[in-house]
């Protein structure tokens, strides 16, 4: 059966796909979402949560693109904390638990009310091409879908294994059907086709739990949020609890190691290193007498519990017995097991920078099947394959951001010219240029791209515009106003810093390391009444952000005079065609590796494993001629 035409076809509804969808639909394409179970759209498979270090700043720049993962999760979420609140603002890190199913729901709604959008409930078994331009997919119930573009979003539903002990069961997650086929006709295509690993721990029942023993987490006092826009603010939290493995736990442990499918070699995909199993953790660092657990409530309502630090492929009986022997879960009963999840993804070295597959034209792969883990790399790897999409099949330039915009840029990047050996996993320390890509500034850098090409809305970019407006009337205050030792020294004295003999300026106060934006509103009846000018739903913002800057901006501006130098060299393009074996001066490793990966600039080239730094400066020289 031959089904209607679309535009784009996105494949699989997880977090890169419902993103994908969205966006493709936004920027005016008929577009058709297909996933196996309509009641699991952007289901959170592991913790209940998004955000976190540097995966926070990620959810922002998703927002300040218009797409929905910070929206979904402010209006969903049960618990706020800003992250590292005590470094640096280029450290700060929002992040959020969030009611689980609440989660999946709200992104259903959104998705069900987007003209241009239509869903479907099905299995994709394959694509269909012409020469090497993908014209469409074929389903399981017997469907031919025709699309001008297609965006697979499998998570890690492809040829899905589950391991529990000594059972494997096949399965996408525990209780559904993997995806077959699908990998095995790309590979027949051409496609690299590899193994990864991921795992997830035991769901506890709240009421078997003695929360007494555990030490409260309580979200910050006054709670922040994810999206730039008017999305609400969280009125009440529920709590979060920590817990630790002891010695006894991890000899429990130790006597499952013979079952174990990780030691036994039953699982030859590798695992994420910053999260690994509980029983890879007390095998790496076995001087360690306990590991710290996070307890963390999946819903308003629920009274299940995820234990964040206790993911296990161990038997059963093992887990269980393990989990009662630390203090607080002595009679504790489950609602799930833990498990290993293998699964089938695509070497991102096969991407173009749009996320597009240099194989076949007009197909795109985003998420966990590019060999990224977490909700937040996946959904805007989603937003930015969906973008591409439509614009390309439009005939625009397509939409590409460089490591000095985003950590979205740097997460493409590093897919694209270093691949993955392990599931990527975004961190601050990835980023070269932290203090520029802060979670404060996500809109500022953003949205005008966004606006640019029809996605981001005509308010997004007149709140984007008095937001600089606001900022900069209250730091033009803060660099002017002056302030006597009778009205400041009182603040100064509570806050340990020294107190002033003279007039001072603003500014000069701010920059004291214990000094805040709010200590120069208790001293300044000036700088009081420049903020009541700002509408109330943007004083926070603006405060925050006038802060940064005021603080900050000599780090700031070296960090841009540093990008802007070396951006002379990244944006240098490179012809995809160039012939680098006619480089003699260069290494014949890098002469390989560029010309497999036909880096566009010379700053992707840079970034290629094998491609030193005297290799990149004959190239230079050479384009420089």
């Amino acid at each position: 059966m031959i089904w209607e035409r679309y535009e784009v076809v996105v494949v699989g509804a997880g977090h890169a796909g419902a993103e994908a969808a969205a966006a493709a639909a936004n920027l005016g394409a008929k577009t058709l979402l297909i996933t196996q179970n309509l009641d699991t759209i952007c289901q959170m498979s592991c913790n209940p949560a998004m955000g976190g270090v540097a995966k926070g700043q990620i959810v922002r720049e998703i927002d300040a693109l218009g797409g929905y993962s910070g929206i979904v999760t402010d209006n969903t979420m049960i618990q706020f904390r800003m992250l590292n609140l005590s470094k640096g603002p280029a450290m700060w890190s929002p992040r959020a638990q969030s009611d689980r199913m609440l989660f999946s729901m709200y992104w259903r709604n959104i998705l069900e009310h987007i003209p241009n959008l239509s869903l479907w409930q099905d299995e994709v078994l394959g694509i269909k091409t012409e020469g090497n331009q993908v014209v469409g997919v074929y389903t399981k119930m017997g469907i031919e879908i025709p699309a001008q573009a297609v965006v697979l979003t499998n998570g890690t539903f492809l040829n899905g294994l589950i391991h529990i002990g000594e059972d494997s069961l096949e399965g996408g997650r525990i209780g559904e059907y993997p995806a077959v086929g699908l990998s095995g006709q790309l590979r027949g295509i051409g496609f690299e086709v590899e193994r990864l690993k991921t795992g997830t721990p035991v769901r506890v029942d709240g009421k078997t739990i003695d929360f007494s023993k555990l030490d409260e987490q309580k979200g910050d006092e006054k709670p922040s949020k994810f999206s730039f826009t008017d999305t609400p603010v969280l009125k009440e939290q529920r709590s979060c609890f920590l817990a630790y493995t002891n010695e006894e736990t991890h000899g429990i442990l130790r006597t499952g190691f013979d079952k174990s499918p990780m030691f036994t070699g039953r699982i030859q995909g590798r695992g994420p290193r910053y999260c690994p199993s509980i029983e890879d953790k007390i095998e790496r660092f076995a001087g360690k007498d306990r590991h710290q657990l996070f307890v963390e409530p999946e819903g308003w309502k629920s009274n299940s519990y995820y234990i964040n630090g206790f993911s296990s492929s161990l038997p059963l009986e093992v887990q269980l017995n393990a989990l009662h022997s630390i203090k607080g879960f002595e009679n504790a009963r489950i609602f799930k097991p833990g498990y290993a999840i293998e699964y089938d993804y695509f070497p991102p070295t096969q991407l173009s920078y749009t996320l597009e597959t240099k194989k076949i034209e007009n197909l795109y792969f985003a998420g966990q099947i590019n060999g990224t883990t977490g909700y937040e790399e996946a959904a805007s790897q989603g937003l930015v394959a969906g973008i591409n999409a439509v614009l390309k099949l439009k005939g625009k330039p397509s939409f590409v951001m460089n490591r000095t915009q985003s950590y979205i840029g740097v997460l493409i990047d590093d897919l694209v010219t270093k691949g993955v050996d392990e599931p990527y996993r975004m961190f601050t320390s990835r980023a070269e240029y932290r203090i520029l890509l802060r979670q404060d500034n996500a809109d500022v850098r953003l949205t005008p791209l966004s606006y640019e090409m029809g996605l981001a809305s005509e308010d997004r970019m007149r709140r984007v515009e008095e937001k600089l407006r606001t900022s900069e009337m209250l730091m033009k205050t803060v660099r002017e106003t002056s302030v006597l030792p009778s009205d400041a020294n009182g603040v100064l004295a509570d806050k340990g810093t020294p107190a002033i003999d003279q007039k001072v300026k603003l500014i000069n106060l701010l920059l004291r390391p214990q000094v805040d934006m709010a200590d120069l509103l208790s001293i300044s009846k000036d700088l009081t009444a420049k903020l009541e000018e700002i509408p109330a739903n943007m004083k926070a913002e603006s405060l925050q952000y006038a802060e940064v800057l005021l603080k900050y901006q000599n780090y700031i501006d070296k960090e841009q005079e540093v990008a802007d130098k070396l951006l002379k060299y990244e944006n240098m393009p490179l012809k995809e065609d160039f012939d680098y074996f006619s480089l003699q001066s260069i290494s014949y490793e890098a002469r390989e590796k560029l010309t497999k990966m036909k880096p566009k600039t010379v700053g992707q080239a840079s970034r290629i494993s094998g491609v030193s730094p005297a290799d990149i400066s004959v190239l230079i020289i050479y384009l420089s001629r």
